[in-house]
């Protein structure tokens, strides 16, 4: 079955060398060029990928990404011409890509973002719930839980808080995490790693700004601490 994905863009070129390349690679995808029509669509149409651009009619992509990661838990790539615009990521974004792209780049990124998340998802090789410090995380139904409530992690902080994790103690530069966590073929920038480093203290610490787990070692990287 062919893999769906959703593409939010009002830029019709834009649109159309995304639809046409990705449609070439084995996928079905919709379109919409409106902020408010795309988040319905992303609700109600069963994707396996969501591909955003950030500058929107009716909504933008960053109240999309923060709308829709209360709801679902697919890869969302967003589309950007600014580098500055990294921070989607901050909002529960998996990748993003500038303008202007190769066609071929984007198909590729694609890809690797939903094979990853097939591994991640994945039954062949059924790993264990890990619990620590008051977080208990189950890697076969992708749930977590903070001191007995249940939080929802977008994909990329989920895979980065299990590798952490399940290597305690251990210190990780930024680069050995970047490659670990999206793949020695990714073309994204390693600074992408603090900004979901810093949203999963959001997420799982009492006091993100003093935090007990995650711990940055300063001039070498992140470490979680048990």
């Amino acid at each position: 079955m062919k893999k769906r994905i959703l593409i939010v863009e009002d830029d019709d070129d834009i649109a159309s060398i995304e639809r046409d390349y990705l449609e070439v690679g084995g996928y079905e995808v919709k379109v919409e060029e409106n902020g408010t029509a795309g988040l319905t669509e992303a609700l109600t149409g069963e994707y396996d990928l969501i591909l955003l651009d950030i500058m929107l009619p009716g909504m933008d992509g960053f109240q999309i990404v923060r709308k829709l990661r209360d709801k679902i838990d697919i890869p969302i790539m967003m589309v950007t011409a600014r580098r500055s615009d990294i921070r989607g990521l901050g909002f529960g974004a998996d990748d993003y890509i500038e303008k202007p792209f190769s066609p071929g780049v984007l198909v590729d990124r694609v890809k690797s973002q939903l094979a990853q998340y097939e591994r991640l998802k994945g039954t062949e090789e059924r790993r264990k719930k890990i619990s620590i410090g008051g977080i208990a995380l189950e890697p076969d139904t992708h749930r977590i839980f903070v001191r007995g409530m249940e939080k929802v992690l977008p994909n990329k902080e989920f895979q980065l808080l299990e590798f952490l994790m399940v290597h305690a103690d251990v210190v990780f530069s930024r680069e050995s995490l970047y490659t670990r966590i999206w793949g020695m073929d990714s073309l994204g920038n390693t600074s992408t790693v603090p900004v979901h480093i810093n949203r999963l203290r959001e997420a799982v610490e009492e006091d993100p700004s003093n935090p007990k787990h995650i711990l940055t070692i300063w001039g070498v990287g992140y470490k979680f601490k048990p």
